[in-house]
């Protein structure tokens, strides 16, 4: 049975990192993978990660199971975060193995126990959202999301595509440093977008991978606050893989929000048996790594600050960047990547273009041009923009 098999492409983005991993070039440079690097190209540990590591091994004296739906304390904790208040009994949470678990378990919830059939993607999204939904079971289309020159938002081309969706189908929505663009809409927009999706009946999925990566753990949560006012149901899937640079002990969250009290004990009864079927229980270490963290004042001011200092280097490296374009006299203004956020943005490279920074360079970026802000270093920047200019 398995010969008849041929072999499956490599994924688009692991299978750079592969590339890159047998690139022999001392100089090669990887803007691909959306992994946080500080400026010696290392994924740290965070010291409030390690603290938090230090307490749990400590005191630990089991490797039970979890619940279905994860530690009893993590729950409130997560909607605390992302909510910014107590929101009451509306909303349920389950721990999930990152935010790529809680995307699986809302797309199999939504197929199979909310009877959607479509959920509506940006154009672009992240590379793995279709799959991930058509995994479950769900269709999937698109809506606009960029502007003709694909460096900013056609928001009126955004609310255009929303009145064509019909009530009753799913939009899958980027809370804040939009993968893999880095163009967000502003406060008053997402506004406007929660009173579309309300108005036509529009189930709101809320893909929020990078808070605190933007502009501030509070100020990126302003997305949700209008659906959250708004009364209305909508689901929220979270990460702290990046936040917490907890990439490998895959935790996440998925939230969500129905109408009234009564409801939302049905909602997590479907949604633990949608996790019952796919992987049972989730892992314990990165729950109780992020539960002891946002419990705890000290750590959590600590977690803060370090978030600070990872958003303000990935905008300090969009800023040098541009700088160091205007200097070498570029033919492309790159002065829209200062304004976009995140670890994300899109370049403007072209297909051609990336393959030849690959090929001739040993440069690997995204074919899409999305580039990696946080692989950008002091010690590979000059390099970087010397070859960007040979491909311009």
């Amino acid at each position: 049975m398995f010969e008849a098999m041929e072999m499956a492409p490599p994924d688009a983005i692991l299978g750079l990192t592969e590339a890159f991993k047998n690139d022999p070039n001392p100089e090669k440079i990887s803007l691909s993978v959306g992994v946080y690097k500080d400026d010696t190209g290392t994924t740290p540990i965070l010291e409030c990660v390690k603290q938090a590591e230090s307490r749990i091994i400590e005191n630990e004296n089991s490797k039970s199971y979890l619940g279905i739906d994860g530690l009893a304390e993590y729950g409130p904790l997560v909607r605390d975060l992302i909510f910014g208040e107590d929101i009451g009994g509306r909303a349920v949470t389950l721990q999930t193995p990152g935010g790529t678990g809680a995307l699986r378990v809302s797309g199999d919830f939504l197929k199979h126990k909310v009877g959607a059939s479509t959920i509506w993607l940006s154009n672009p999204t992240w590379a793995n959202h279709g799959g991930v939904f058509n995994a479950a079971g769900l269709n999937t289309e698109t809506y606009t999301y960029l502007n003709e020159s694909r460096t900013g938002l056609d928001f009126q081309g955004l609310l255009d595509s929303i009145s064509q969706i019909p009530g009753g189908d799913v939009i899958c929505l980027h809370a804040c440093c939009h993968n893999p663009t880095g163009v967000d809409p502003t406060a008053e927009q997402w506004e406007q977008v929660a009173a579309l999706c309300n108005e036509r009946g529009i189930l709101p999925l809320v893909d929020f991978a990078y808070q605190g990566f933007g502009n501030g753990i509070t100020e990126d949560a302003a997305a949700l606050i209008p659906f959250r006012q708004g009364g209305k149901e909508f689901i929220v899937c979270s990460s702290f893989s990046k936040n917490f640079g907890l990439y490998g002990e895959r935790i996440g969250a998925l939230t969500v929000v129905s109408e009234d009290d009564n409801t939302a004990p049905v909602t997590l009864s479907h949604a633990k048996r949608a996790v019952r079927t796919n992987y049972s229980n989730p892992p314990k270490h990165g729950g109780a790594i992020v539960s002891t963290v946002l419990s705890d004042e000290q750590l959590r001011s600590q977690w803060e600050s370090e978030v600070a200092q990872m958003r303000n280097r990935i905008n300090d490296m969009r800023d040098k960047f541009v700088k160091a374009m205007q200097q070498r006299n570029a033919p492309v203004d790159f002065g829209f990547i200062q304004s976009q956020r995140g670890m994300f943005s899109f370049s403007g490279l072209n297909k051609e273009q990336v393959d030849t920074l690959r090929n001739d360079h040993s440069i690997y970026i995204v074919g899409s041009g999305r580039i990696n802000v946080a692989g950008l270093t002091d010690e590979n920047l000059e390099r970087f923009c010397d070859c960007v200019m040979q491909v311009l």
